[in-house]
């Protein structure tokens, strides 16, 4: 099968490792635009990603069987449809679908026709609104903008003026603004594969979106993940496939909308029940690189079946026992400002470790080495039988790499280690 993936992210780097790992041939994957890691075990292709008709005559030419979309932008573009319309398989949803993720309000008006759970919300479209919606919520205030933000659209704080200050940000930029209930109770992120029809899901993951230990700081877009979740209670994925995933899939097909690709259910387990943070429209970062890095089942022959309407044959998907543990390394200033191109040493060294996966995310190779280009540059994926030795793992591999500046947090899943020896 000849794929293409779309992406230049550590998320992309995690699904080529896992196609790979699962079976598929390198020779035969593709990855447009890939960065300094993905261009060291794929054919990396100058191609913009988010230009449709670009992406779809390339998929053509070249005789591509499956297109795996990895980041919004591509989907919000409408490269999708321009694949589907020259009868390329691709896994990742149409423009129109994609509002699952770009609209927030959009997708609290199908989750209410579904009868999904979620929080309370109201729609503003000036500061006057937003800061009635906040006194009428309370604190903490929850502020959502109303499109696609690259994972920096949320802000939860008691501080109002910061509450304005975050709203205001995106209403100059012409967004909506969304605020919301505050749902207290442990995260949880389930992917489900869909083809329109049926839904599948993997395994859950829980990550850390604030840059600091102990959740301190800024939002980011993750600086770390574990799976699986032992403290979810029994029946937790059938429950989320049962009112959550198949509703809102189903709702989607009754709007003329069908929803093919990956369906990201941000949830929130609270005293009243599962609730729904937000969708996504295509696999999260970084919890990808954990939830992939434990599938034992053929990943392309399961993407190819969501994007085709075959996903009903599937066979019961696989993950390995073990856990996984992924630690992000993030670029001086991150989230908040951006530091100048560096240069990364101790790569090789760090993965010598046979538990060790590293994932690039913002990097490019030079006649210098390998050269971080942004602010999330990598995923260190520590794999292991238990939760202490996969952070153990993480953690000295991380160590060992040396980037000017750098940060990344110390404490990812903490909560679950069990203090074994070794």
């Amino acid at each position: 099968m000849q794929i293409l993936v779309l992406g230049s992210g550590a998320r992309e780097h995690a699904i080529i490792k896992a196609l790979v790992r699962t079976g598929s041939d390198p020779a035969h994957i593709f990855c447009a635009p890939g960065n300094g890691g993905i261009a060291q075990e794929v054919s990396c292709i100058n191609l913009n990603p988010n230009d449709p008709h670009q992406v779809a005559d390339w998929a053509l030419t070249n005789e591509i069987d499956l297109v795996i979309i990895g980041p919004e932008a591509p989907l919000v573009a409408g490269v999708s449809d321009a694949l589907r319309a020259k009868n390329i398989a691709v896994f990742g949803p149409s423009q129109e679908a994609a509002k699952l993720e770009g609209s927030k309000s959009f997708a609290k008006e199908v989750m209410a026709a579904a009868d999904v759970p979620t929080g309370m919300a109201r729609e503003c479209s000036n500061l006057t609104e937003v800061e009635s919606a906040l006194d009428l919520f309370g604190e903490p205030y929850v502020v959502k903008a109303d499109g696609l933000a690259a994972g920096k659209g949320v802000i939860v704080t008691s501080d109002k003026t910061a509450a304005l200050a975050h709203a205001k940000t995106f209403l100059d930029q012409g967004m909506g603004i969304l605020v919301e209930e505050y749902l207290d109770g442990d995260e949880v992120s389930l992917f489900f594969l869909s083809d329109g029809k049926t839904v599948v899901p993997l395994t859950p993951a829980q990550d850390f979106k604030r840059a600091y230990d102990n959740d301190q700081g800024p939002n980011t877009g993750g600086m770390g993940a574990y799976s699986p979740l032992p403290w979810l209670p029994e029946g937790f994925i059938e429950e989320v496939t049962d009112k959550v995933a198949l509703p809102t899939v189903r709702e989607m097909s009754r709007l003329g909308i069908p929803f093919i690709g990956l369906l990201y259910c941000g949830l929130i387990i609270t005293k009243r029940g599962i609730r729904v943070i937000e969708f996504n429209a295509r696999f999260g970062d970084p919890e990808t690189q954990v939830v992939l890095r434990r599938l034992l089942t053929p990943l392309a022959p399961l993407l190819h079946k969501s994007a085709t309407g075959q996903l009903a044959s599937a066979d019961d998907i696989e993950f390995s026992p073990d856990v996984a543990v992924t630690v992000v390394l993030a670029s001086e200033g991150y989230p908040v400002s951006s530091a100048p191109e560096r240069l990364i040493t101790g790569l090789d060294e760090a993965e010598q470790n046979k538990h060790i996966e590293i994932a690039h995310a913002a990097t490019k190779v030079t006649p210098a080495g390998i050269v971080a280009t942004g602010g999330r540059v990598l995923s260190v994926i520590s794999m292991n039988e238990n939760f202490h030795k996969a952070r153990k793992h993480a953690y000295a591999a991380i160590s060992k790499i040396k980037l000017e500046g750098s940060h990344y947090r110390t404490d990812i899943a903490a909560k679950v280690d069990e203090g074994n020896n070794d």
